[in-house]
């Protein structure tokens, strides 16, 4: 298993750490003027440093709302700052992948974990948030997209900003717990709930997930109006629509892909995608995309999104 070219590489958060909310790494802009309450959160996995750079620039550069406001959080620096150079993917998380636990299950359970302790601390910074985006990035190198739950204001939203070009839609969720982009009135389509996008940037330690990260970011605050465009519009590009089929965990320790996958592969109806020791998983249907394939398989976590292009 090969290591990636380490181009972009954490670096020190103390100074961010003292925010003005209460919450650590926490920042919170007003601008005095009426408008919606953006949250920019990164680092909600520790190695995805590509949010890390988007939030300090916001931070480095004053960006400051014209109206709303604008919150921006670092979400695991407990599990970003564990980073060893020597195993970079490590650092994703300590205990518990913090973008499954954002459920009142989870929330308000007996467990605790840094992740639990910190999405509790991290709770009402949530809750304020009218829009939400939660920037990531992956650990095969493989084109941006974006992933939402499937409602309209979502979507309207993401193909707005026009980059990515690629959706990953839950109709019925993640399969695999709750991400931070379903807690709260975020996970339903009543009336005023806001929009909430994670942005997938590219290979976790590239420059140019990290460029895209920042552009993505300032084209969120642009489009809800907290500031004025910062570049031309990004060239139209045409937009490719998928729906999250099935999500399987790794069960044993034998899991396989038949072969090697990075994602955005495709696969027959009813052909071996693969082996989980006694357990096949299997394409659902003639086109079937795989979206986020492991990169190492560990038990209990996701070996694979299978989705269909809509």
């Amino acid at each position: 298993m090969t290591t990636p070219q380490l181009e972009v590489l954490p670096r020190d958060l103390s100074a961010y750490r003292r925010g003005n909310t209460g919450v650590d790494y926490v920042h919170r802009f007003d601008s005095g003027q009426p408008g919606p309450h953006v949250l920019i959160n990164a680092l909600t996995h520790g190695n995805e440093i590509c949010g890390m750079v988007a939030a300090t620039h916001l931070l480095d550069t004053g960006v400051r709302p014209r109206t709303g406001t604008l919150t921006v959080s670092f979400a695991n620096v407990a599990a970003y700052e564990s980073f060893d150079i020597e195993k970079p993917f490590d650092s994703r998380q300590l205990v518990h992948n913090m973008n499954r636990i954002w459920s009142t299950a989870w929330l308000d359970g007996a467990e605790d974990s840094p992740e639990l302790a910190r999405a509790r601390a991290l709770r009402g910074v949530v809750d304020a948030a009218d829009h939400i985006l939660d920037i990531h990035s992956t650990s095969q190198d493989v084109p941006s997209f974006w992933v939402y739950p499937a409602y309209a204001r979502n979507g309207a939203v993401a193909q707005a900003i026009g980059r990515p070009a690629l959706h990953l839609l839950m109709p019925k969720g993640l399969g695999s717990g709750t991400p931070l982009i379903q807690y709260g009135g975020h996970g339903n389509d009543g009336p005023g709930a806001g929009v909430a996008l994670v942005v997938e940037c590219g290979q976790h330690f590239h420059q140019a997930s990290a460029d895209l990260a920042t552009a993505v970011t300032l084209d969120f605050l642009a489009h809800f109006g907290l500031i004025d465009p910062v570049a031309p519009s990004a060239p139209t590009q045409p937009q490719k629509r998928f729906e999250l089929l099935e999500t399987h965990l790794v069960q044993t320790t034998d899991f396989r892909f038949t072969r090697p996958l990075v994602g955005l592969e495709t696969f027959a109806q009813d052909e071996l995608i693969a082996e989980d020791g006694p357990h096949r998983i299997v394409s659902p249907c003639d086109g079937c995309t795989v979206f986020m394939p492991t990169r190492e398989p560990i038990v209990g976590r996701e070996a694979v999104y299978l989705t269909r292009a809509i």
